[in-house]
């Protein structure tokens, strides 16, 4: 399946798409897509319904694809190319930053360019959405715990995460720099998280294109390893790391200004597109 939530920042409902691209109301079915309604009980009630008996909707927006997610965990790193390109080394265990919850957005929302910014930088990633409780799970399990994937974009300041010292979380979590979906995709769809193509452009330009194969460590790893640390909760999302081709590689760099727009994606699991705007 591939829910979805459409409307007004906070008025947001849930929905899904259908096999014909029609986005249909799930408002009758659970309250939202997050929390126990991306339980694998109620994925299973849910994917018991036939979409063409529910009400057809024409969204005005798509909201991020998954409500109350209390911990938003990223991983650095992850990609062994774009180490490379950043002048970094593979570490030896998963680098773990966390990018505050405040910073989620819809997939088309426009992104704002925060105060001071000099450096403002895209990472298109894969998103694991976990639809229930894990702790201390193994790698075996692990998938068990996930209720799907979505595209996400790590938006970053890098000099405010690398350059003014302390931890990356400042560089991270700048309001709407963590834009999510248009959809989660369940795991059903998605075989095999490790063999996905994933693209973004700038302006038309095409700056990353690389695969979730070139991942270090892989979704099933990550959410255990994660596990053993803190109990991963229903709506929780990983970003588990972009491949190279970000702004910060280039030579020179190259960072985002206001008018900028940058479209991404992930095979399987769609695409965004936002402008990028100065605050105010």
């Amino acid at each position: 399946m591939k829910l979805l939530r459409i409307g007004k920042p906070g008025e947001e409902k849930p929905a899904l798409l259908d096999q014909n691209g029609k986005i249909r109301d799930l408002s009758a079915h659970v309250a939202d897509i997050g929390g126990v309604g991306i339980s694998p009980d109620s994925l299973a009630r849910l994917q018991a319904i036939d979409p063409s008996s529910l009400p057809e909707t024409a969204p005005d927006r798509y909201g991020p694809c998954v409500a109350g997610t209390g911990k938003f965990i990223c991983i650095g790193l992850n990609y062994s190319d774009h180490a490379a390109e950043t002048g970094a080394t593979v570490p030896p265990e998963p680098i773990i930053f966390m990018k505050a919850s405040s910073a989620i957005v819809g997939p088309n929302d426009d992104v704002v360019i925060p105060r001071g910014s000099e450096k403002t930088d895209w990472e298109v990633e894969l998103g694991v959405v976990i639809g229930q409780k894990a702790k201390y799970v193994s790698e075996a399990e692990a998938l068990d715990y996930v209720a799907g994937y979505c595209v996400t974009n790590d938006v970053s300041e890098r000099a405010f995460q690398t350059e003014r010292s302390g931890q990356w979380t400042k560089g991270k979590s700048c309001d709407t720099f963590g834009p999510l979906g248009p959809w989660l995709v369940t795991k059903d769809e998605i075989p095999d998280p490790q063999n996905l193509g994933m693209w973004l452009k700038v302006n038309g330009e095409t700056m990353q294109n690389g695969s979730s194969k070139t991942m270090v460590y892989g979704v099933a790893f990550l959410v255990s390893y994660l596990s053993q640390f803190m109990s991963l909760m229903p709506g929780d999302v990983i970003s588990t790391g972009t491949p190279p081709g970000v702004g910060m590689g280039l030579k020179p760099p190259r960072y985002l200004k206001a008018g900028d727009v940058v479209e991404l994606g992930i095979e399987g699991l769609g695409t965004q597109k936002q402008t990028f705007v100065a605050d105010v």
